[in-house]
């Protein structure tokens, strides 16, 4: 048998394992072939896989384009990147599909995952931190699909954000108050605007002294910070044992004293907990959402909400009291930025986002119908210094007529009722911040 035969055979034996393979299944996987698994020889076999799996094939050179954040592949036939300006189409052709499928069970199998017709997807970290996903052929057209999801060569200051036109120094300064003073926030964006790389620079700011404990599905957000956490949420095994939530690891997260809770993204029913610790005393815990736009935030907190078993009336009463910021960025000709700063503001009969700040492609910012309550959270002063050249009433003349606030309220109807589907603790806190 031959060396490179020996090799394929022990990976296509270790492949199919439901856990990431080790030495030890790499010397048990020779026995089976009929080899003498000594030192040596499983020490060379490692070494081997090891080195034939990191590779990347005809992407790799895709992978060290300087700003580049996501290699797609749709067939044989379509590779694309993104460097932060939209999808831009490639010269990188395969061969053929066999060519494609190799490199993707390759890939896979790297990591110790399995990948073929009896399980066509596969959703991997490369160990250079790359976010690795694949469907095969039988189930895609125009043939097996990739998604590389590259890390962040470096880590971006807010002051990086500003010299790259990403946000106005007037918005630095708010975000540092919102840091400084231990307000929820959330970032929103849709696609690939930037919403971890932003949470990332921002939670880097943080004093040292501070605990942060990150929440996350997959292992994205990176800091510059010498106190922090990381925890990753695990699917279950090929027999259906294993699973880690992320319900599961934010409630984890509350006992290890942090001083600031982190969920990565937030997807499900895991929204409940973040919640409930945000009432409960942990001050300061933000997260991202997935959103094309500031109104479609509250409706899409509420619809996760109910995931976690909380009534319409119950979610938006927590929401309300738990949260305080959103931070939306998108994407525009020249790169991502920050086009809005919100605040939550309602009950438990209505909630909405009313944009505070905004800033156009030009960086122009203008005054929203948010902006006095953004004043009361960070103080008059910080919010001056950025919307000192905002058009006062600009904002308001091209959103919808400006809603009553809670200092608008002539009486808000009692939410006790509303939170008997709530430990008591939290159905407490959100009485007293609501009241």
């Amino acid at each position: 048998m031959s060396d490179d035969k020996l090799v394929e055979d022990v990976r296509s034996a270790v492949a199919v394992l439901a856990h990431p393979w080790t030495p030890m299944d790499v010397a048990a996987a020779l026995v089976d072939l009929g080899q003498v698994a000594s030192d040596a020889l499983v020490l060379a076999v490692v070494e081997e896989l090891r080195r034939t799996s990191m590779g990347a094939g005809r992407l790799e050179p895709l992978l060290g384009i300087d700003g580049v954040t996501d290699v797609l592949v749709n067939g044989p036939d379509a590779v694309y990147i993104d460097r932060g300006r939209g999808l831009e189409t490639t010269d990188v052709r395969f061969t053929g599909e066999e060519e494609l499928r190799s490199l993707a069970v390759r890939l896979a199998a790297g990591v110790g995952r399995r990948l073929d017709d009896g399980c066509p997807w596969v959703d991997a970290r490369l160990p250079d931190g790359t976010r690795f996903h694949a469907v095969l052929d039988v189930l895609a057209r125009p043939g097996t699909c990739l998604s590389l999801r590259i890390p962040a060569r470096r880590r971006l200051s807010l002051d990086d954000w500003v010299a790259g036109g990403g946000m106005t120094p007037g918005c630095a300064r708010i975000l540092t108050e919102v840091l400084d003073r231990r307000l929820a926030f959330l970032v929103t964006g849709g696609t690939g605007t930037g919403k971890t790389t932003l949470l990332s620079s921002l939670l880097s700011r943080l004093p040292g002294d501070q605990r942060v404990v990150v929440v996350e599905d997959s292992r994205e957000l990176t800091l510059d910070h010498p106190h922090w956490v990381s925890l990753e949420a695990r699917a279950a095994n090929s027999e259906g044992r294993g699973e880690v939530s992320l319900t599961q690891l934010v409630r984890q997260s509350l006992r290890m004293r942090p001083d600031r809770v982190v969920l990565g993204e937030v997807r499900g029913a895991e929204l409940r907990d973040l919640l409930m610790a945000l009432n409960t005393g942990h001050e300061g815990g933000c997260g991202t959402v997935h959103a094309n736009g500031v109104a479609e935030v509250t409706a899409r907190l509420e619809a996760l909400a109910a995931l976690g078993g909380l009534s319409r009336d119950a979610a938006r009463a927590q929401i309300a009291a738990a949260l305080d910021v959103v931070v939306h960025l998108r994407r525009t000709a020249v790169g991502r930025m920050v086009s809005q700063i919100g605040v939550l503001t309602g009950d438990a009969e209505r909630l909405e986002v009313e944009v505070a700040l905004a800033w156009g492609e030009d960086g122009q910012e203008q005054r929203g119908p948010g902006y006095r309550r953004l004043a009361g959270l960070i103080g008059p002063e910080a919010v001056a210094d950025a919307g000192s050249e905002a058009a006062a009433g600009g904002l308001e003349a091209s959103v919808a007529e400006p809603r009553r606030t809670w200092d608008d309220e002539p009486e808000r109807p009692a939410v006790e009722d509303l939170l008997v589907d709530l430990p008591g603790p939290a159905a407490d806190a959100v009485v007293r911040r609501l009241s």
